[in-house]
Order: structure tokens, then sequence, then C-alpha cells
């Protein structure tokens, strides 16, 4: 790709998140949306494949009808109650719109179907960006109008995303796919506790954006991108590998990795809530994703599983990783003694 529109791209959409998370006028914010949208649709299609096209096409279509949504949900609101102001969202039908909107910009249940195509037809790094970086405006556009919300839909949503996450993630042999189906329960935690407590759910997309980038930048030093290849890269980099599994199980949220803050203090939330019924069924459903994180710490780091393979060893490499990983992956795995002081910020 050409690096000026490589550079090109990356400055629109960092000015494009910037614009819709600091706006509270509905036309800057879809504005912002916009311009994210424009600009990572370059990165999708930069490969020239059939698939990454595909993808692209995909990305776009869903990415203008939401937008078109969330433009006719303000103007609703604005027709009803003369308000442009986005914490100013009470008209009924509105928040509906606004909730289908942002649901199919995420990637929630039952918007879901576009986005482990997307992601299957991506290059890791463009991957990376569409799961963590272009899912901050919508997230924070939920965030400003969450009093408004309705709680009914939105556990729903939660609840299906979290069993539909676990559920497709199980017979996946692809890692962009798995962790695409890992993001959409994730989702599904964040949904859940944005009414009741909106700070946690911008906590809990830090920690899970910060174990995502780790692992997608683990996978793109090495080059893996499905579990065949998984299984023999351990002959290139042992270490990358064992530290992958320690991401791998952190993002699963096993105790005593960073990854069980989140979740913890989610499930806390939600008893304090008088919502035991629901905290015990997304606590259920996600034995279901730790499932396959298990299996790909299993092929990354124990042992070769009884079948054979195709593909020929890989040797080491000498292209250094660099220390971002390093610092990225320390992180993934050890924050948990420092939650007092996380739990004091927030």
């Amino acid at each position: 790709m050409n690096p000026h529109a490589k550079l090109i791209s990356a400055l629109s959409l960092i000015a494009g998140t910037s614009i819709t998370i600091s706006s509270n006028h509905w036309m800057m914010a879809w504005t912002g949306l916009e311009i994210n949208t424009l600009a990572i649709i370059p990165l999708i299609s930069k490969s020239h494949h059939p698939r990454a096209i595909e993808a692209s096409i995909k990305y776009f279509l869903v990415q203008a009808a939401a937008s078109s949504l969330i433009l006719f949900s303000s103007m609703v609101n604005a027709w009803f109650t003369g308000q442009w102001d986005i914490t100013q969202l009470t008209h009924p039908t509105s928040c509906l719109l606004l909730t289908m909107a942002i649901a199919m910009k995420l990637g929630l249940v039952p918007f879901h179907f576009w986005f482990p195509e997307v992601l299957q037809g991506s290059s890791l790094i463009t991957a990376l960006l569409l799961s963590t970086m272009m899912k901050f405006p919508p997230i924070t556009i939920l965030l400003l109008t969450s009093h408004s919300l309705s709680p009914t839909l939105l556990t729903s949503m939660a609840i299906a995303s979290a069993a539909l996450g676990g559920w497709m993630g199980l017979n996946q042999t692809q890692i962009r796919k798995i962790l695409a189906f890992s993001s959409i329960s994730h989702l599904g935690w964040m949904a859940i506790i944005i009414i009741y407590d909106p700070k946690l759910t911008l906590v809990t997309f830090y920690l899970y954006s910060m174990m995502t980038t780790t692992i997608f930048l683990t996978l793109n030093a090495t080059k893996i991108t499905k579990m065949t290849t998984m299984m023999t890269s351990w002959t290139k980099t042992p270490m990358l590998n064992a530290t992958l599994m320690l991401t791998l199980l952190s993002l699963a949220g096993l105790p005593p990795l960073t990854g069980f803050l989140p979740k913890w203090l989610i499930i806390h939330e939600l008893t304090k809530q008088e919502m035991t019924a629901a905290a015990t069924i997304i606590t259920m459903l996600s034995l279901l994703g730790l499932f396959f994180y298990l299996r790909l710490a299993y092929y990354a780091t124990i042992t070769l599983p009884p079948n054979s393979t195709n593909h020929m060893k890989q040797w080491h490499i000498n292209k250094p990783t660099g220390i971002s990983i390093a610092i990225l992956t320390s992180m993934s795995a050890l924050l948990l003694p420092l939650s007092p002081m996380i739990l004091t910020t927030i």
C-alpha cells in the first residue's frame, strides 16, 4: 500500500475517532463515524484479494446502514424534543433505533453476521483495528446515552451475544474467526453492565483492547492465521508461544490473570443490582469461550495433537519482535494485583 495513502488513512482514523468521542452534537458524532468508515475501507481491501474486497464491501454496507439509522434516530428525537444533544435522547423510538444502530456497528447479536467474515478477509493488523479502535466511537455513544436505553433489550442482546460468541467459536479453525467470536462474547459482557455502571464498561473495554492487541501483535510476529500453523509455530518462537498462552488464558478470564478482573467486577455489580439470574447465565456461557481459549493455548504450547499436518516445520526467525509485545503481555497477565488502584480510579 502506498505510504501516503496509509498515512492519510491513519490520520483519518485518529481524526474520526477523536471527533466522535469529543462531540455533544449528533451531526458531529455521525460525521466522525463516517470518516472512520471511509478511512478503514482502503486498509481492509489493500491486498486486492477477492476475499478482502468482499470484506470491505460487507463492512461498508453494514456501517452505512448503521450510520443512516443513527442519523434517523437523532432526527426523530430532534423532531419531537427539539434537542440535538447526544445526552438528551428521550424519545422511545429514537432509543430503540439507536440501540439497533450501535448493535450493528459493534457486531452485537442479532446484527453480528458481518463481523467474523470481515475479520477473516482482513490482514491481522487491520483485524486488530476493527476489533479495538473501531469499537471505541460506538461504545462512547452508547455510554453517553446509557441512561435512556432499555435495560431489558440490552440484557437480552448481551446474553445472546455471550451465548453465540461461545457456541460459534467452538468449531472454528481460523484464528481470526475465533477472535471475532471472542469479541462478540466480550461485547456481551460490556453491554450487560453499561446501564448500571458505565465506567466499568470502559475499564472492561480498555483491558479487552490491551489483551486483544497483544494477541494480534504476537500472531502477526509469528505469521499465524490458523490452527494448523499454530501447531508448528513453537519451533520458530518458543518464548513468544509461551507468552501467547498466558494472554489467551487471560482473555478467557482465568484468575489470577488480568482478564479475570472485569468479569469479577461485572458479576459483583450485577449481583448488587439484584440480577443474580443474568449474572449466573452469562458466567456459565463464558465457559464455552474458556474451552476454545484452552484449545488454542494447548495447540500453541503444550504438544502437537495426534494427527498429521502438511505444513513444514518453521525454524527460528532473526527479526526481533520488539519490546511492545513484551510490555503488553506483562500487562495482560499481571495487572490483577493492581486492581485496588484501578478500582479507585473509576
